[in-house]
């Protein structure tokens, strides 16, 4: 069975969010000084027989999706209506609830209050490619991400850019051969990973299809670091869509809901791409209105009435 791109555990300090699978136990370490952007192989690297396998694996997977109606671009204006208190409960849902909890043993899917968690300072993207994906390609979707970005920061009114300039929100789309050995870079750029953490991320399995990790220091709930990956073998739209959610998760909209429709924030891979419902709960999720840390009974009103505002009144 195909589950979703994206899953969240968060907890003070270390926020993760990853597609199907993962492992996330212990409290993470509070960030210093941002390292130094890793440093990109140059050289063009031949696909690997097991790369090759990867890439193939999710060809299938895609053509599956779509071969059932899935994987939809169109936003589900047509068939897919809702209602400001619709948006509201949805809003609640996938910006005020965690989906796992952590353990000893690795994260545990529960649906747990949280806070409202996004982000305080600017985001500055940092896009890095390892040396397996064409130049070509490294093009296409420097451009692609860096109109998404532009796209976000309309949307949501908090300044996002793409910039290597003390970058606090890394995306990496690398192969599987690259990924398995970026433990290090990883490790530097979000310290506060456990070894099974970075585990889960160098040695993700097939089910998981791309993940993002995101750090707010301890006690506190604005994230002010973040770390995604993305597998290079995707073919076009999967990846693209692994963008949209990865990225738009990884401001704050970390849970998935079973009644979020049209939604990407959902388990059953209807929709691909960032939907009008999804646009307005990122802008809900930025309004001044509402404060980072927020508890659901404090937001509860808020929410609804921002609600009311962006969709007019109950059908």
């Amino acid at each position: 069975m195909i589950a979703s791109h994206l899953r969240l555990f968060r907890a003070t300090g270390l926020i993760v969010l990853m597609a199907l699978a993962g492992c996330v136990t212990p409290p993470p370490a509070p960030v210093s000084a941002p390292p130094p952007p890793p440093q990109e192989e140059q050289q063009p690297k031949p696909q690997t027989a097991e790369s090759k396998r990867v890439q193939a694996y999710y060809a299938q997977i895609q053509d599956s999706l779509l071969s059932r109606g899935l994987m939809r671009t169109d936003g589900g204006s047509q068939d897919a209506p809702f209602t400001d208190t619709m948006l509201a409960e949805n809003f609640i849902r996938v910006a005020l609830f965690d989906e796992y909890t952590r353990s000893a043993l690795g994260p545990v899917q529960r649906a747990t209050p949280s806070v409202l968690r996004r982000w305080e300072e600017p985001v500055r993207v940092s896009l890095h490619f390892g040396a397996s994906v064409p130049k070509e390609r490294q093009a296409t979707d420097r451009a692609m991400i860096g109109s998404f970005l532009k796209r976000l920061q309309r949307i949501s009114g908090h300044p996002i850019l793409m910039t290597d300039e003390s970058p606090n929100f890394f995306i990496f789309v690398v192969d599987e051969d690259e990924r398995r050995a970026m433990g290090p870079t990883f490790s530097s750029i979000l310290p506060g990973l456990s070894s099974a953490e970075l585990r889960g991320v160098t040695d993700m399995p097939l089910s998981t299809y791309c993940l993002v990790y995101a750090m707010s220091p301890n006690g506190q709930a604005a994230y002010t670091r973040a770390l995604a990956v993305i597998r290079a073998e995707h073919p076009d739209l999967m990846e693209l869509s692994c963008i949209h959610e990865e990225v738009t998760q990884g401001l704050g909209l970390a849970n998935d809901s079973p009644d979020a429709r049209p939604s990407i924030f959902n388990d059953d891979e209807e929709f691909a791409l960032l939907t009008p419902q999804d646009e307005l709960m990122l802008k809900m999720l930025y309004d001044p209105r509402l404060r980072t840390g927020m508890t659901e009974a404090e937001a509860r009103p808020i929410v609804y009435s921002l609600a009311t505002e962006l969709v007019g009144g109950n059908s």
